[in-house]
């Protein structure tokens, strides 16, 4: 089958999948917005009560670890920060509108969120250093949805899906973006992009998780946000944190740090902070489930 075709079936799969919350639009339409404010978020949040009660279940769980329990939307946003709040609320909302998938011998998507959650926090502390000012939470939305390509993958691709999981699993050092491409024609980074574009979700977002496992990064494209995620995507599998899909971790690549100008000692601090947020990255899975 051409590469076309493929793109094609993907696209037709994709459109298979439920719509996103009501809310959704009105809640990508208001981050646009520069006057939005704190009150704004809460007020079109409320309106989606069963999104409203996932995000102050996740500002109350371990993973913030807040002294006072948060009982309300308008305490939560100045907590959390409002552009934190926002990256909730959109990655919850996609979250609830992708299936869960059957069980597999290779597969679990409960292990793949407790990665994506490892990869978002990484993300987040390193965009408290190398990101763009308050406008960094964005990458906790980069590190949360990175992977939601193999969520699409198990549920329509479910053969050959399996079939690259196998091979993975049979050859230890072979990556799993490689036999999807082999199996498949296209990677879950690429897919995931898919899936996000067609949600309308903004290049900032949609870019670095297409781009992750590709050598080379289109002009336009930002080299540190792909670098960020690449670091973020290792550091929880050489914890063995979650579930990635892959047997033995990826190395760091050499080219990454130095886009970022981290040198290895910084690298041991992000994964010894990881180390301790272990905890409370499953009390954070607990709440959004």
């Amino acid at each position: 089958m051409e590469k076309d075709e493929i793109r094609a079936k993907i696209y037709s799969k994709i459109d298979e999948l439920p719509t996103l919350p009501a809310v959704f639009p009105k809640l990508m339409s208001i981050i646009k917005n520069e006057r939005t404010n704190a009150s704004d978020i809460a007020d079109v949040i409320s309106r989606d009560p069963a999104l409203a009660s996932k995000i102050l279940k996740v500002a109350n769980s371990a993973y913030y670890g807040f002294a006072q329990e948060i009982s309300s939307l308008e305490r939560a946003v100045p907590l959390l920060g409002f552009n934190m709040v926002k990256s909730l609320a959109l990655s919850i909302g996609v979250i609830r509108s992708l299936p869960s998938n059957k069980k597999s011998q290779y597969f679990s998507q409960e292990g793949l969120w407790i990665h994506s959650l490892a990869v978002a926090t990484v993300m987040n502390k390193i965009g408290e250093r190398y990101g763009k000012g308050d406008e960094k939470e964005y990458l906790f939305i980069v590190g949360l949805l990175h992977d939601i390509g193999k969520i699409v993958f198990c549920q329509f691709f479910r053969g050959p899906f399996e079939q690259a999981l196998e091979e993975v699993c049979k050859l230890e050092k072979t990556k799993l973006y490689l036999a999807e491409r082999e199996m498949i024609g296209f990677e879950h980074g690429e897919v995931g992009a898919m899936l996000l574009t067609r949600w309308r979700f903004p290049d900032i977002i949609s870019k670095p998780i297409a781009l992750h496992h590709q050598t080379a990064i289109p002009e336009g494209a930002s080299a540190s946000d792909v670098a960020m995620l690449r670091i973020a995507d290792t550091l929880p599998q050489e914890l063995g944190i979650g579930e990635g899909g892959n047997m033995t971790p990826p190395e760091i690549d050499e080219a990454d740090l130095k886009t970022l100008e981290m040198n290895k000692r910084e690298l041991e601090e992000i994964k010894a902070y990881l180390n301790t947020a272990e905890e409370g990255i499953y009390g954070f899975l607990n709440a959004m489930s």
